[in-house]
Protein backbone atom coordinates (compact mmCIF):
# COMPACT_ATOMS: atom_id res chain seq x y z
CA UNK A 1 0.00 0.00 0.00
CA UNK A 2 3.01 2.56 0.67
CA UNK A 3 4.23 2.00 -2.83
CA UNK A 4 1.66 2.79 -4.83
CA UNK A 5 0.68 5.52 -2.72
CA UNK A 6 4.91 6.56 -3.81
CA UNK A 7 3.76 5.78 -7.69
CA UNK A 8 0.70 8.13 -7.32
CA UNK A 9 3.03 10.80 -6.51
CA UNK A 10 1.80 11.16 -2.66
CA UNK A 11 3.19 10.60 0.98
CA UNK A 12 1.87 7.21 2.45
CA UNK A 13 0.55 7.17 5.97
CA UNK A 14 2.99 6.19 8.56
CA UNK A 15 2.64 2.13 10.02
CA UNK A 16 1.76 0.87 13.04
CA UNK A 17 2.64 -2.54 14.31
CA UNK A 18 1.03 -4.45 16.87
CA UNK A 19 0.82 -7.18 18.51
CA UNK A 20 -1.88 -9.87 19.34
CA UNK A 21 -3.59 -11.11 22.19
CA UNK A 22 -2.02 -14.12 24.63
CA UNK A 23 -3.70 -15.99 27.21
CA UNK A 24 -2.56 -16.65 30.84
CA UNK A 25 -0.09 -19.23 29.53
CA UNK A 26 1.27 -17.20 26.50
CA UNK A 27 -0.81 -18.89 23.77
CA UNK A 28 -2.24 -16.93 21.37
CA UNK A 29 -5.72 -16.71 22.11
CA UNK A 30 -8.23 -17.97 19.36
CA UNK A 31 -11.58 -18.38 18.75
CA UNK A 32 -11.96 -22.25 18.21
CA UNK A 33 -9.99 -23.35 22.02
CA UNK A 34 -12.75 -20.39 23.70
CA UNK A 35 -9.30 -19.01 25.91
CA UNK A 36 -10.04 -15.43 24.65
CA UNK A 37 -12.00 -12.42 26.89
CA UNK A 38 -14.66 -10.53 24.97
CA UNK A 39 -15.20 -6.48 25.47
CA UNK A 40 -18.19 -7.31 27.15
CA UNK A 41 -16.56 -10.03 29.63
CA UNK A 42 -14.29 -7.34 30.34
CA UNK A 43 -17.57 -4.59 30.87
CA UNK A 44 -18.52 -7.47 33.32
CA UNK A 45 -16.30 -6.94 36.14
CA UNK A 46 -14.57 -3.24 35.34
CA UNK A 47 -14.77 -0.10 34.06
CA UNK A 48 -14.53 0.85 30.36
CA UNK A 49 -11.57 3.39 31.74
CA UNK A 50 -9.40 0.23 32.69
CA UNK A 51 -10.36 -1.85 29.50
CA UNK A 52 -8.92 1.58 27.36
CA UNK A 53 -5.76 2.11 30.28
CA UNK A 54 -4.90 -1.84 29.02
CA UNK A 55 -5.54 -1.57 25.52
CA UNK A 56 -3.52 2.16 25.70
CA UNK A 57 -0.18 0.47 27.53
CA UNK A 58 1.89 -1.28 25.67
CA UNK A 59 0.91 -1.43 21.95
CA UNK A 60 3.60 -3.04 20.12
CA UNK A 61 4.05 -5.54 23.20
CA UNK A 62 1.90 -8.90 23.21
CA UNK A 63 -0.66 -8.63 26.42
CA UNK A 64 -1.66 -11.29 28.18
CA UNK A 65 -5.55 -10.72 28.18
CA UNK A 66 -7.51 -13.33 30.70
CA UNK A 67 -9.50 -11.95 33.52
CA UNK A 68 -6.83 -12.13 36.23
CA UNK A 69 -5.39 -8.69 34.47
CA UNK A 70 -8.65 -7.16 35.07
CA UNK A 71 -8.34 -6.13 38.53
CA UNK A 72 -4.72 -4.56 37.72
CA UNK A 73 -5.94 -2.61 35.37
CA UNK A 74 -8.62 -1.28 37.40
CA UNK A 75 -6.17 -0.33 40.36
CA UNK A 76 -3.42 1.17 38.39
CA UNK A 77 -6.27 3.53 36.28
CA UNK A 78 -7.19 4.93 39.70
CA UNK A 79 -3.72 5.38 40.41
CA UNK A 80 -2.60 7.17 37.34
CA UNK A 81 -5.34 9.43 38.02
CA UNK A 82 -4.94 9.94 41.54
CA UNK A 83 -1.28 11.23 40.04
CA UNK A 84 -2.33 13.69 37.38
CA UNK A 85 -3.28 16.88 39.65
CA UNK A 86 0.33 16.80 40.86
CA UNK A 87 2.36 16.35 37.22
CA UNK A 88 3.99 19.30 35.61
CA UNK A 89 2.69 19.21 32.01
CA UNK A 90 5.00 16.92 30.78
CA UNK A 91 4.47 14.46 32.99
CA UNK A 92 0.34 14.74 32.59
CA UNK A 93 1.11 14.16 28.49
CA UNK A 94 2.56 11.13 29.40
CA UNK A 95 0.02 9.91 32.12
CA UNK A 96 -2.46 7.45 30.32
CA UNK A 97 -5.52 9.01 31.65
CA UNK A 98 -4.74 12.48 29.73
CA UNK A 99 -4.90 10.47 26.68
CA UNK A 100 -7.91 8.13 27.77
CA UNK A 101 -10.49 11.60 28.57
CA UNK A 102 -9.34 13.70 25.78
CA UNK A 103 -6.68 15.89 27.94
CA UNK A 104 -9.90 16.20 30.94
CA UNK A 105 -9.46 13.73 33.46
CA UNK A 106 -11.92 13.84 36.36
CA UNK A 107 -11.11 14.38 39.79
CA UNK A 108 -12.01 10.73 41.52
CA UNK A 109 -11.03 9.95 45.19
CA UNK A 110 -10.63 6.46 45.47
CA UNK A 111 -10.30 5.62 48.74
CA UNK A 112 -10.42 1.53 48.74
CA UNK A 113 -8.36 -0.39 45.77
CA UNK A 114 -10.47 -2.83 43.66
CA UNK A 115 -7.87 -5.40 45.30
CA UNK A 116 -8.49 -4.85 48.80
CA UNK A 117 -12.27 -5.06 48.32
CA UNK A 118 -12.20 -8.29 46.33
CA UNK A 119 -10.30 -9.28 49.81
CA UNK A 120 -12.94 -7.86 52.27
CA UNK A 121 -14.99 -9.88 49.51
CA UNK A 122 -13.37 -12.78 50.63
CA UNK A 123 -12.58 -13.15 53.76
CA UNK A 124 -16.77 -12.20 54.32
CA UNK A 125 -18.17 -14.02 51.29
CA UNK A 126 -19.90 -11.20 50.20
CA UNK A 127 -22.41 -11.92 47.62
CA UNK A 128 -24.14 -8.45 48.08
CA UNK A 129 -22.88 -4.85 47.68
CA UNK A 130 -24.55 -4.34 50.81
CA UNK A 131 -22.03 -6.79 52.92
CA UNK A 132 -19.03 -5.01 51.57
CA UNK A 133 -20.45 -1.51 52.24
CA UNK A 134 -21.26 -2.62 56.04
CA UNK A 135 -17.55 -2.58 56.56
CA UNK A 136 -16.70 0.44 54.51
CA UNK A 137 -19.41 2.41 56.57
CA UNK A 138 -17.93 1.22 59.65
CA UNK A 139 -14.13 1.63 59.05
CA UNK A 140 -13.76 4.72 56.54
CA UNK A 141 -14.64 7.74 58.01
CA UNK A 142 -17.24 9.93 55.79
CA UNK A 143 -17.80 7.66 52.90
CA UNK A 144 -20.93 6.33 51.68
CA UNK A 145 -22.14 5.04 48.17
CA UNK A 146 -23.95 8.62 47.91
CA UNK A 147 -20.72 10.70 48.35
CA UNK A 148 -18.73 7.95 46.25
CA UNK A 149 -20.31 6.51 43.41
CA UNK A 150 -17.41 5.37 41.44
CA UNK A 151 -16.80 3.38 44.51
CA UNK A 152 -20.08 1.87 45.17
CA UNK A 153 -19.52 1.24 41.60
CA UNK A 154 -16.42 -0.32 42.17
CA UNK A 155 -18.29 -2.62 44.77
CA UNK A 156 -20.38 -3.88 42.33
CA UNK A 157 -17.74 -5.33 39.94
CA UNK A 158 -15.81 -6.81 43.71
CA UNK A 159 -18.75 -8.73 43.81
CA UNK A 160 -19.33 -9.99 40.82
CA UNK A 161 -15.48 -10.53 40.13
CA UNK A 162 -15.55 -12.57 43.89
CA UNK A 163 -18.68 -14.65 43.02
CA UNK A 164 -17.24 -16.03 39.49
CA UNK A 165 -13.49 -15.81 39.67
CA UNK A 166 -12.37 -15.60 43.75
CA UNK A 167 -15.10 -18.46 45.48
CA UNK A 168 -14.97 -21.13 43.01
CA UNK A 169 -11.04 -20.95 43.66
CA UNK A 170 -10.73 -20.15 47.95
CA UNK A 171 -8.63 -23.54 49.12
CA UNK A 172 -7.99 -23.30 52.75
CA UNK A 173 -6.00 -25.57 54.53
CA UNK A 174 -4.91 -26.45 58.56
CA UNK A 175 -2.28 -24.77 60.05
CA UNK A 176 0.50 -26.76 60.87
CA UNK A 177 2.24 -26.51 64.63
CA UNK A 178 3.94 -23.33 63.79
CA UNK A 179 1.45 -21.66 62.05
CA UNK A 180 -0.83 -22.23 64.68
CA UNK A 181 1.67 -21.05 67.32
CA UNK A 182 2.05 -17.73 65.08
CA UNK A 183 -1.87 -17.28 64.57
CA UNK A 184 -2.09 -17.60 68.15
CA UNK A 185 0.56 -14.61 68.41
CA UNK A 186 -0.75 -12.85 65.87
CA UNK A 187 -4.43 -13.10 68.13
CA UNK A 188 -3.11 -11.54 71.47
CA UNK A 189 -1.37 -9.21 69.25
CA UNK A 190 -4.31 -7.92 67.55
CA UNK A 191 -6.23 -8.29 70.94
CA UNK A 192 -3.42 -6.15 72.44
CA UNK A 193 -3.70 -2.83 70.08
CA UNK A 194 -5.10 0.53 71.99
CA UNK A 195 -8.21 1.57 70.95
CA UNK A 196 -6.50 4.53 68.57
CA UNK A 197 -4.48 1.75 66.87
CA UNK A 198 -7.37 -0.57 65.73
CA UNK A 199 -8.22 2.03 63.12
CA UNK A 200 -4.61 2.49 62.10
CA UNK A 201 -3.57 0.54 59.33
CA UNK A 202 0.34 1.05 59.64
CA UNK A 203 -0.03 0.33 63.37
CA UNK A 204 -1.37 -2.72 62.52
CA UNK A 205 0.92 -3.45 59.50
CA UNK A 206 3.78 -2.85 62.87
CA UNK A 207 1.90 -5.18 64.95
CA UNK A 208 1.62 -7.87 62.24
CA UNK A 209 5.72 -7.41 61.42
CA UNK A 210 6.92 -7.94 65.00
CA UNK A 211 4.77 -11.19 64.84
CA UNK A 212 6.36 -12.38 62.06
CA UNK A 213 9.72 -11.53 63.02
CA UNK A 214 9.73 -13.73 66.39
CA UNK A 215 9.49 -16.68 64.69
CA UNK A 216 12.42 -18.09 62.34
CA UNK A 217 10.07 -19.49 59.74
CA UNK A 218 9.19 -15.86 58.89
CA UNK A 219 12.61 -14.07 59.31
CA UNK A 220 14.66 -12.45 56.32
CA UNK A 221 17.98 -12.02 57.78
CA UNK A 222 19.07 -10.62 54.65
CA UNK A 223 16.72 -7.53 55.04
CA UNK A 224 17.44 -6.73 58.51
CA UNK A 225 15.74 -3.50 60.38
CA UNK A 226 18.15 -0.66 61.20
CA UNK A 227 18.20 -1.63 64.53
CA UNK A 228 19.58 -4.89 63.54
CA UNK A 229 16.58 -7.42 64.01
CA UNK A 230 15.85 -9.88 60.95
CA UNK A 231 13.42 -8.37 58.41
CA UNK A 232 10.20 -10.30 57.63
CA UNK A 233 9.69 -12.76 54.58
CA UNK A 234 7.18 -12.53 52.49
CA UNK A 235 5.76 -15.98 53.13
CA UNK A 236 4.32 -14.65 56.66
CA UNK A 237 2.11 -12.53 54.34
CA UNK A 238 1.51 -15.16 52.21
CA UNK A 239 0.67 -17.33 55.13
CA UNK A 240 -1.92 -15.46 56.33
CA UNK A 241 -3.77 -14.84 52.71
CA UNK A 242 -3.58 -18.97 52.21
CA UNK A 243 -4.85 -19.83 55.91
CA UNK A 244 -7.42 -16.60 56.52
CA UNK A 245 -8.38 -15.92 52.86
CA UNK A 246 -8.17 -19.18 50.91
CA UNK A 247 -6.05 -16.92 48.66
CA UNK A 248 -2.44 -16.74 47.32
CA UNK A 249 -1.79 -13.33 47.90
CA UNK A 250 -3.80 -10.25 48.28
CA UNK A 251 -2.56 -6.41 49.32
CA UNK A 252 -1.46 -4.63 52.28
CA UNK A 253 -2.44 -6.77 55.23
CA UNK A 254 -2.33 -4.14 57.96
CA UNK A 255 -5.15 -2.10 55.74
CA UNK A 256 -7.36 -5.45 55.05
CA UNK A 257 -7.48 -5.46 58.92
CA UNK A 258 -8.16 -2.08 59.43
CA UNK A 259 -11.29 -2.00 57.17
CA UNK A 260 -12.78 -5.31 57.47
CA UNK A 261 -12.00 -5.05 61.54
CA UNK A 262 -9.97 -5.95 64.39
CA UNK A 263 -13.15 -8.41 65.75
CA UNK A 264 -13.73 -9.79 62.49
CA UNK A 265 -9.72 -10.60 61.98
CA UNK A 266 -9.65 -12.40 65.06
CA UNK A 267 -12.69 -14.49 64.46
CA UNK A 268 -11.28 -15.34 61.07
CA UNK A 269 -8.23 -16.77 63.05
CA UNK A 270 -10.60 -18.00 65.73
CA UNK A 271 -12.09 -20.42 62.35
CA UNK A 272 -8.51 -21.26 61.02
CA UNK A 273 -7.40 -22.46 64.36
CA UNK A 274 -10.41 -24.56 64.79
CA UNK A 275 -10.64 -26.01 61.56
CA UNK A 276 -13.75 -24.09 60.22
CA UNK A 277 -12.52 -22.38 57.59
CA UNK A 278 -10.31 -25.53 56.25
CA UNK A 279 -13.51 -27.43 56.47
CA UNK A 280 -15.94 -25.26 54.65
Amino acid sequence: SSQICRVLGGDPPEGFNYELFLDENGQKISKSKGNGLTIEEWLTYASPESLSLFMFQRPKAAKRLYFDVIPKAVDEYFSFLDAYPGQAVDQRLGNPVWHIHSGTPPSIDMPIAFAMLLNLAAASNAHDKSVLWGFILRHVAGVTPETHPKLDELVGYAVRYYDDFVAPTKVFRVPDDVEREALLALDASLAALDAADTRDPDAIQNAIYEVGRSFERYQDRDKASPDGRPGVALAWFATLYRLLLGMERGPRFGSFVAIYGIPETRTLIARALDGTLAAG
